[in-house]
């Protein structure tokens, strides 16, 4: 399989890309849910790096695997594929889930570091429709998302299988059986670090054939990346990969969006993503967050550290105030249910989202992205650092002529609004009319040099975070 860049308004250079324009349904949509579900899912131990770490000497997975499972050079990580069966997978349900939860988009992993690939392949035999499953689980997801009017994403980690298994290398393990080299290859000894270990140019041609075979077989209008792209030798293939992605999209007559971190691509050629992480302003170019329902792991695992669905339906008011959007992570277990617990945070956020998503689906950043306390520790990798956020702490979003306050908590009787205070430069114009969503219009204010407050109703769905509707003369 040769990739050539198709015709189109774009060529593999960074001058050419930097046209590219985020897609209307990216920038309304806001919530996604992202999908971590492979083999790794079987020993549902440690984390979704269960794969590497079990071959990593000295490391909990390492010793648990041996004493679980047996030494690494008897049963291996490929031992886990046909244990890999999703004898309960429902894709139209998973797809009624998402969509219950208020998600707009939906992104399962296509291929993550441990070379398995979850969809039908031409370029590997390690492949859901041939392996494990035996079914082509990313071309049931594809169906059954685009039925539920959702959008359709993946992501690829495999930049990182360049080193990911190459702990097998340092003492006996099936990591060095020449049969398996397809699978476990390449492995390449040394470190992931930036500038280490630079990827041969094999490897990346292959890299960009599996990339070009998933955006030609399933046509995802979003394609997520992970960190490792950004080595310098990927930057080549990135142009090449993003012209040919965003040439296809245009034959297509579809908006895509390529997701990536730190420094991968100019800042208006893709959509960048932040790991666990937050903004402490507003960004003026769209951005995402990506994290997960738990604390402790992408893949499922028993003993799994969740987060309360309160933190998570304020992380994403804060998110989408400051110009970004939350694509938020469920793991599967091995043999296709969603556990109860991830359902729960899912349902409740939907719950939350039905009332209140006017404020949010649609809306664009207004002048400041809100006011109170607490501060966001910006960065990656940050995302359970802060303290939680108050009834203080205002975020506003913005749609048409309509203002969206919405409290991060559940303020008792009044409300106050600083950032309204008349006299203020952020919004001459006089207030004329509050709503409160979930409870009735039209209730009470008083806009004065203090802030604008709001008289709040007793009957009102507020569970979590209260938004304001507000309108202005003129």
């Amino acid at each position: 399989m040769i990739v050539s860049n198709p015709p189109g308004p774009f060529r593999p250079t960074w001058d050419s890309l930097e046209n590219y324009v985020v897609p209307e349904w990216y920038l309304d949509a806001k919530f996604g849910i992202f999908i971590h579900w492979g083999p790794y899912s079987v020993p549902a131990f440690g984390n979704e790096w269960y794969p590497r770490n079990m071959y990593v000497r000295g490391t909990r997975e390492f010793e648990h695997h041996a004493r679980t499972f047996g030494p690494q050079d008897r049963f291996g990580y490929k031992d886990f594929v046909p244990l890999f069966r999703a004898e309960r997978f429902d894709a139209r349900e998973w797809a009624d889930l998402f969509a219950e939860a208020g998600a707009r988009y939906v992104v399962p992993v296509a291929e993550h570091h441990d070379g398995f690939a979850m969809y039908r392949s031409r370029l590997t035999r390690w492949n859901a429709a041939e392996m494990g499953p035996r079914r082509d689980v990313l071309g049931e997801l594809a169906t059954a998302v685009r039925e539920r009017g959702l959008t359709f994403g993946l992501s690829s980690h495999r930049a990182e299988h360049w080193w990911f298994f190459n702990g097998g290398r340092e003492f006996p393990s099936d990591v060095q059986d020449p049969r398996l080299a397809d699978f476990y290859g390449p492995a390449h000894p040394g470190g992931y670090g930036p500038g280490e270990n630079p990827p041969s140019e094999a490897f990346l041609e292959d890299w960009l054939r599996r990339c070009a075979e998933l955006v030609d077989s399933y046509r995802p209008q979003l394609f997520w990346f992970d960190w490792w792209i950004e080595q310098p030798e990927f930057a080549p293939y990135l142009r090449r990969f993003a012209s040919y992605y965003y040439n296809r999209a245009a034959a297509w007559g579809q908006g895509v969006a390529i997701n990536y971190k730190n420094e991968a691509f100019p800042a208006r050629a893709a959509v960048w993503d932040v790991e666990r992480g937050q903004l402490a302003s507003i960004r003026e170019s769209f951005w995402q967050t990506d994290t997960a329902v738990a604390k402790n792991s992408w893949g499922y695992v028993e003993g799994m550290d969740y987060k309360q669905p309160r933190d998570l339906i304020h992380d994403l008011v804060d998110i989408v105030s400051k110009n970004g959007c939350l694509l938020l992570n469920v793991g599967p277990r091995a043999d296709g249910t969603i556990p109860e617990e991830d359902r729960g945070i899912l349902l409740e956020m939907g719950a939350w989202l039905r009332v209140h998503g006017e404020a949010v689906y649609g809306t664009r950043p207004w002048k400041v992205y809100g006011e109170g306390p607490t501060e966001v520790v910006e960065g990656a990798f940050k995302d359970t650092e802060r303290q939680p956020f108050t009834s203080e702490d205002i975020r506003f979003t913005t749609r048409d002529d309509r203002l969206y306050a919405i409290a991060l908590g559940e303020p008792a009787e009044e409300l106050l609004v600083r950032s309204l205070a008349t006299g203020l430069a952020l919004e001459p114009r006089p207030v004329t009319q509050v709503d409160v969503l979930g409870g009735p219009s039209q209730v009470p204010f008083e806009q004065t040099a203090a802030g604008l407050a709001v008289r709040l109703p007793r009957d009102r769905t507020a569970r979590h975070a209260v938004a304001l509707r507000i309108r202005f003369a003129g």
